[in-house]
């Protein structure tokens, strides 16, 4: 139960908790030992809530997960919320201001949603059913990645809509302005309703920037090529720690290493 702990590990999933052929194994050791301590392990990811219900299985996770890029958080332990807390707006009012957009900047701005199985499998290397889980979405309005040359005039139609983007390594992510990874933590502490939680972050793309922001031991995740330089530009200011491995591995040396420095065995 998240509101008998103080300390949270809060951490993003494709590209850091796992790689992207979506291997999971490097970390299973390190979440048993920090559900041992009843350390809460909240996913805080961009996937739907289809797609972590089966990585909550596959781990025996119970804690609660943020989806859709912070914009709900669902948990059966959440009930004096029915399960629920829903910060984003509606998959079909994202739809219509994606096309706003797109007629704007002149750039037809394609969803994810809205890709043949085989462009969507080449993409996600998702296939089958996981193409249907991926497609359960909500809250969120995932999209390609424009040409970078655009995104001056997309950050001007963002404030004129009112809605941010969020750029991960694949894709990029359309979200109302109440709701983000960073909003979502914080609304999670909030109905947790503790003061001093303290909350260990994990991410690898500017996409997990309000995660790590709003964390207080940021670890960032490198690729097998290296770290998102975008994202540790991002963070330039701020102190955070960059693991020495990538995906997963780099995930469960960073974990295993604050479990022995906190003196929480």
């Amino acid at each position: 139960m998240i509101e008998n702990s103080s300390l949270w590990v809060v951490s993003d999933v494709d590209g850091t908790l796992m790689d992207h052929s979506y291997d999971l194994t490097p970390a299973k050791e390190t979440i048993k030992k920090l559900q041992q301590l009843s350390i809460p392990v909240i996913l805080c990811t961009s996937k739907t809530a289809s797609e972590v219900k089966v990585i909550r299985k596959e781990l025996n996770l119970k804690d609660p997960y943020i989806v859709e890029n912070g914009a709900a958080i669902y948990g059966e332990s959440l009930d004096k919320v029915n399960g629920e807390i829903i910060l984003g707006e509606k998959y079909e009012f994202l739809e219509e201001i994606l096309n706003l957009i797109s007629r704007e900047i002149e750039y037809k701005l394609i969803p994810l949603n809205n890709l043949t199985n085989q462009e969507a499998t080449q993409l996600t290397g998702l296939k089958g059913n996981a193409l249907n889980l991926m497609r359960d979405r909500h809250w969120s309005m995932p999209f390609l990645n424009p040409p970078s040359l655009l995104e001056e005039k997309i950050n001007i139609c963002c404030k004129k809509f009112k809605v941010d983007i969020f750029k991960g390594n694949r894709m990029s992510h359309l979200l109302s302005t109440n709701s983000n990874k960073g909003k979502a933590i914080n609304a999670l502490k909030k109905y947790s309703n503790i003061e001093n939680v303290e909350i260990i972050g994990l991410g690898d793309s500017p996409n997990d920037l309000p995660l790590l922001l709003n964390s207080d031991i940021r670890i960032v995740i490198p690729g097998i090529d290296g770290p998102n330089q975008n994202l540790l530009d991002l963070l330039n200011d701020f102190e955070f720690t960059l693991a020495s491995e990538p995906n997963g591995f780099g995930w469960k040396n960073e974990i295993n290493k604050l479990i022995n420095e906190l003196d929480l065995i």
